[in-house]
């Protein structure tokens, strides 16, 4: 499995504070089956993005893996706030925030408030070559209430990342109950775990993975653990993004 959203880089934002922690987190999440996560730190108002830093604390964490026996790849992506300053500087310089060498980025909204202007920055971001991936939806309070906007979103091209624990529940009723309708609604593409410790919010994916499959079969849950997942850290095109289903004329 790949789970291309994490928060595993130590001690550059609210996720692994420690060394040590990102090498346990890199156990458990080769012990739940997952061969490839992508470190996804915060560009946002509170955690600056600098490449080149987070570049060099990877090749840290990777030599460490590596003397651990801890058979994980481990790459770079962005956990990028949706923000007017934000979107610009990725519009001049594309490829500062996406996942490795590839066109795809973490897309995250603010969680008080959905600008209307959200359609045309993916439009602005897809002009300059990029792929976005909207984060989380089903965790966001407005979304919750009018979910018929992913829909839309999926229409003009970007692509929806489900939180795994979402699915199985953690995050209570309501980012489940929109999480199950996004399924229902061919309007996942991609699920990970925005993994930040070890206690609390951790690399598994194999309990969402078992979720889907009781519920969709396997050929979906493996496509949104693994197909999909593995296409985006290949930069290759998704094998699956079908039309959704139902928000005509949203």
């Amino acid at each position: 499995m790949f789970d291309i959203h994490n928060h595993i880089l130590p001690g550059v934002d609210d996720g692994a504070k420690t060394l040590e922690v990102a090498v346990e987190m890199a156990r458990m999440a080769v012990a739940d089956g997952i061969v490839h996560m992508v470190a996804s730190p915060h560009a946002n108002d509170v955690y600056s993005y600098d490449r080149t830093e987070h570049e060099a604390a990877l090749e840290v964490l990777r030599a460490r893996l590596k003397v651990e026996g801890i058979p994980l790849e481990v790459t770079l992506g962005c956990d990028f706030h949706l923000s007017f300053d934000n979107v610009q500087d990725a519009l001049a310089n594309p490829a500062r925030y996406v996942i490795g060498a590839t066109p795809y980025l973490l897309v995250e909204l603010s969680q008080f408030s959905v600008p209307p202007s959200v359609a045309d920055s993916m439009l602005h971001l897809g002009s300059a070559g990029l792929r976005p991936i909207l984060t989380h939806p089903e965790r966001n309070p407005i979304l919750q209430s009018e979910p018929e906007r992913i829909l839309r979103w999926i229409r003009q091209g970007v692509i929806m990342q489900v939180t795994a624990s979402a699915i199985t529940g953690s995050w209570g009723e309501k980012s489940q109950r929109v999480a199950m309708w996004m399924l229902e609604h061919r309007a996942v593409h991609v699920v990970a775990s925005d993994a930040h410790d070890t206690k609390r919010r951790v690399p598994k994916l194999s309990g969402a993975q078992e979720v889907v499959a009781k519920i969709y079969g396997n050929e979906l849950a493996n496509m949104l653990v693994t197909g999909n997942p593995g296409a985006i850290v290949r930069g290759e095109a998704l094998p699956y993004f079908p039309e959704p289903l139902g928000g005509l004329g949203q």
